[in-house]
């Protein structure tokens, strides 16, 4: 046995946990601060500073993601090496489970091709309007602009969403329902 419920390997592993859990989820909770950083330069006219925010966003998101993986296998860990005091049946622990394998769906299934998708028309606008057009500047604001207006909400609700499902991942695991002694 690697260790046993609360010795000295068992609380390494818990640190370990939690520090990961700082790092991971710190890095894109608010990624939403980040949103408004973006909007503020891209309507000021500053494309290429609106850009230089969400890249630098994207690769901390992006580095966040493996802290937040290694969070749920170091859970897991946790609860075999509690020495059944924690139990995959318990309901705080299989709901947590679950809720972190959806969470990990609608990021990877919702939020970031819409996130990809932002990046790109943001490079498209930063690069400029495409040269050598006869006529002059097309009426109205680029369709990257207009297809952007539409993202936003949309990478605004599923973020807000995700922040939610972590809310409530956090409340299981300090009430405990379903664990002996512990529930509300």
């Amino acid at each position: 046995m690697l260790a046993a419920y609360l010795d000295t390997g068992y609380q390494i592993v818990l640190v370990a946990h939690i520090v990961f859990a700082i790092f991971g989820f710190g890095a894109v909770v608010l990624n939403g601060v980040y949103g408004a950083q973006i909007r503020a330069h891209s309507r000021a006219g500053r494309m290429t500073e609106s850009l230089a925010v969400f890249e630098a966003n994207f690769k901390v998101s992006s580095i966040g993601d493996y802290f937040m993986y290694a969070v749920f296998v170091l859970g897991l860990a946790l609860v075999g090496m509690s020495d059944k005091t924690w139990k995959f049946s318990q309901t705080w622990v299989w709901f947590a489970t679950a809720l972190f394998v959806v969470s990990v769906g609608v990021a990877l299934g919702l939020l970031r091709p819409r996130v990809k998708k932002v990046g790109n028309l943001m490079r498209e606008l930063a690069a400029g309007p495409p040269g050598g057009g006869a006529g002059g500047a097309p009426a109205g604001p680029p369709p990257q602009a207009l297809e952007l207006q539409k993202l936003a909400p949309q990478v605004g609700i599923i973020g807000m969403t995700l922040d939610v499902m972590l809310i409530v991942m956090v409340v299981l695991m300090v009430f405990k329902p379903g664990a002996p002694g512990f529930g509300f």
